[in-house]
């Protein structure tokens, strides 16, 4: 490690992201030395971003993607100096891969707004119906793969940090479950010898591929693909993970496209029902969006003065909605066990009290904490209840041996034998949704920010790892003293590109730190897509393809380099 002066590492910031690959790493630590790192690429980079990565050809239009360099591994000292020789003298203490915002999705579901996509992107995806076989890709990089490219420590759990599902239906559920457990499925609804939603609806709103149709994704390029729908609804099999894997809660496996709260007779009704509404007309989609997300008791009214005819599509009670209840009692049941363990986290009465949250032993030593950010009124962000924050700190408090009093707030220190990870949906930035839950309406609801002055009381908190935004975003959390920093790892979905996930390796560097050793991954497809290939394998590859190229797609969701392939750095309060 090189330390250089403020004005070289200047220099090299401005470079962006090739700078950081020009110069390996680079950081501040919380005292004010500037430095650059150069961090060793470890053997086993094969499957990982560290080898190669989905790249665009071309500069405009439908870009097809091919196999790009490799991301470097960026030294990340804002809580700590890394110390010289720290590799050769690493014990690994865990190692794990982070899943999240899977959007498990019935594309053909009448309880859908995909025309709002005009004003919120996400309500329509042109590749949303391939969410499956994209998804099975990634269980299958994840076996190939099997253990961390640093440590080679096989790995140890997989925790998938919420919106599993992307409308809270039984189907998506149970897609979902016997994807991450192994089997067969048809990911298919309505209908057993068609496709009925709006991609064949000769709307001008979305990507027809079967249709010639100028429909607005053709005029960005987008080609046609006759056959494309009946191929995305063939049976689906899954090697399953062979990994113990563990799921947490976010607000799309509770609410309604998971901005509606649960409980409107109306829109229940409508998910197992016969009519679609398919291409309102924009003032009364905009009437729709305006009262999905900031006053939902209105929509029902709203829906029904829609004049647009609706599609009649096939009714199906698999589309019906599920509980948080009912989602526990699915993991909890012994034909969705998997690799384990029995109800994925979920303790074995909480089908019963609906409690989402839990701590397991991730690896010895190691425990992971997971949170259920979800505010059961609704809408798209979090919160904590005050039983779970009370929870929670009990949990803390558990693995710590001794108390002090820093400035009038209580501090503890870390036991020898327990280092903590937290797991979320929710990002410390997206925790300010405090409206009363209708379970407990007298109940306090605890904000980010409050959660992380909880967690800056714990020097053994190692890591705060969630999703929701679709981003790449690292970020580091100093506390009033050095040990009680922690990072904050957030990690883009794998719906919306890049459709990553992460692998997480802890490591004891025997000098007083300790290292967080990120690396992101993407599915096993192939990155070129070869023209009529509509088999699962080439059916993933597409998937990744057409996310790249959606009209909605943010490059900002990538993040920079930092937030990539990182070894992020904390002093041990052992040491």
């Amino acid at each position: 490690m090189a330390d250089i002066s403020r004005r070289n590492f200047i220099g090299l910031v401005g470079l962006g992201a090739a700078g950081a690959v020009g110069v390996g790493a680079f950081g501040r630590a919380p005292w004010g030395t500037w430095y650059a790192a150069a961090e060793p690429l470890p053997a086993h980079i094969a499957g990982t971003t560290l080898e190669a990565v989905a790249t665009p050809i071309g500069t405009s239009g439908y870009r097809p993607l091919t196999a790009g360099p490799g991301w470097p591994t960026v030294v990340r000292g804002e809580l700590t100096e890394p110390r010289a020789g720290r590799e050769d003298r690493r014990t690994a203490l865990a190692s794990l891969v982070q899943l999240t915002d899977l959007h498990v999705l019935d594309a053909q579901s009448p309880m859908r707004f995909e025309y709002l996509h005009q004003f919120t992107g996400s309500a329509f995806r042109p590749h949303e119906t391939l969410t499956t076989q994209g998804l099975v890709s990634l269980v299958s990089r994840i076996n190939s793969l099997g253990r961390g490219p640093y440590t080679r420590r096989a790995f140890d759990a997989v925790v998938t940090t919420g919106d599993n599902t992307d409308n809270k239906e039984h189907a998506e559920l149970g897609w979902f479950l016997t994807a991450l457990n192994g089997g067969t499925f048809v990911p298919n609804t309505g209908a057993a010898d068609r496709y009925e939603g709006v991609q064949n609806s000769g709307s001008e709103l979305y990507w027809n591929p079967e249709s010639p149709i100028p429909d607005r994704y053709k005029r960005a390029g987008f080609p046609e693909m006759p056959g494309l729908l009946g191929a995305a609804l063939r049976p689906v099999t899954s090697p399953g993970l062979h990994t113990p894997w563990y799921c947490v809660f976010g607000n799309h496996d509770d609410s309604v496209e998971g901005t509606v709260p649960s409980g409107i007779g109306v829109l229940e009704a409508m998910y197992t029902g016969s009519v679609k509404i398919e291409s309102p007309d924009s003032a009364q989609a905009r009437a729709i969006g305006s009262a999905a997300s900031s006053d939902p008791a209105a929509l029902p009214a709203v829906l029904a003065a829609v004049t647009t005819p609706p599609r009649i599509v096939t009714p199906d009670p698999a589309r019906a909605p599920f509980t948080p209840r009912q989602f526990i009692a699915a993991h909890l049941d012994p034909a969705n066990t998997g690799p384990g363990p029995v109800g994925h986290g979920f303790a074995p009465d909480a089908g019963d009290t609906g409690i989402g949250y839990y701590s397991f032993e991730i690896a010895p030593g190691v425990v992971g904490i997971s949170l259920d950010s979800t505010n059961r009124a609704g809408f798209v962000d979090g919160s904590l209840g005050q039983a779970q924050f009370r929870w929670l700190e009990r949990t803390l408090v558990a693995g710590s041996s001794r108390y002090h009093d820093t400035d009038g707030r209580l501090v503890t220190e870390p036991r020898d034998d327990t280092w903590f990870l937290l797991f979320s949906h929710h990002t410390s930035g997206t925790m300010d949704n405090v409206t009363p839950d209708p379970e407990n309406p007298g109940e306090p609801r605890y904000r980010g920010a409050q959660l992380i002055d909880l967690l800056h009381r714990f020097p053994n908190v190692l890591a705060w790892i969630n999703g929701h935004t679709h981003d790449n975003r690292i970020t580091p959390h100093t506390g009033p003293t050095p040990a009680q920093g922690f990072w904050e790892i957030n990690t883009a979905s794998h719906v919306d590109f890049p459709q990553h996930a992460r692998i997480v390796e802890v490591v004891d560097n025997a000098d007083g730190t300790l290292s967080l050793l990120t690396t992101l991954i993407e599915s096993d497809s192939p990155y070129d897509v070869r023209p009529g290939d509509f088999t699962q394998q080439g059916l993933a590859s597409l998937y990744r393809e057409l996310s790249f190229n959606d009209i909605h797609a943010d490059p900002t969701r990538l993040g920079a380099a930092t937030d990539h392939n990182v070894e992020l750095l904390l002093p041990s309060p052992r040491a």
